[in-house]
């Protein structure tokens, strides 16, 4: 039992069945590019976000601040950035890598029903500072915690998550007009997938597959 403002709570127990569930969700929780357009059912976003402020944060800060884009105009200025990025970013590679590129799917921007631009504030009252002060990067840290945590949360309503990165995030910042500490931590879009995948797009399009924990894992 554990004890919480003198109360006694019993700590949940989760099944094996539970268990189960939980890996499958996460070998599921794909990064979605392709969506249908139909829109969430009404107070599904709202439920998803409420679950995704559950998440940790250094100093207790919950330092994310989410902006739903809903505007067409400025949604129209965040795929132009997007388009803009995404050439460029095909001009660093050879031709042959570069041609691979182009036909890669890598935004979901002018189909998914939702955008959310996910930003951190680097100096948040709340928390007092705690816990950040050798380590501000935990700011950012504590956003993408949440940001996991609504993916997951998402992924068993059926909705999809895609992670859009290949944006200005000064232009992204002046274009939803926020405040000047606030830092673009993700821009993602949401709805429900056209497709669904258990195994990553890009792994399918052989632009790079996952690699064993093994390779990524050392002891001192």
């Amino acid at each position: 039992m554990a004890e919480r403002g003198g109360d006694e709570i019993a700590t949940p127990g989760f099944t094996q069945e539970f268990r189960q569930d939980f890996e499958t969700l996460l070998k599921w929780r794909r990064d979605v590019r392709r969506f249908k357009t139909e829109p969430l059912p009404a107070g599904m976003l709202e439920r998803l976000l409420g679950l995704a402020d559950l998440a940790p944060s250094v100093g207790n800060s919950q330092p994310w601040r989410i902006v739903i884009v809903d505007g067409p105009e400025k949604r129209a200025r965040v795929i132009s950035s997007f388009e803009a990025e995404n050439e460029a970013a095909a001009q660093r590679y050879d031709d042959d890598k570069a041609a691979h590129y182009r036909q890669l799917k890598l935004a979901g921007l002018k189909e998914a029903p939702v955008h959310l631009a996910v930003f951190s504030d680097d100096d948040p009252v709340q928390g007092h500072g705690l816990g950040r002060t050798t380590m501000p990067e935990t700011l950012a840290y504590s956003t993408v915690s949440m940001i996991h945590t609504f993916w997951l949360a998402a992924r068993v309503e059926g909705i999809g998550v895609g992670w859009v990165s290949i944006l200005d995030p000064e232009a992204v910042a002046r274009i939803l007009q926020v405040d000047a500490d606030w830092r673009l931590v993700a821009y993602l879009c949401v709805g429900f997938p056209e497709e669904e995948h258990i195994d990553p797009e890009l792994e399918r399009v052989r632009w790079q597959a996952r690699s064993p924990l093994e390779t990524r894992l050392f002891r001192r």
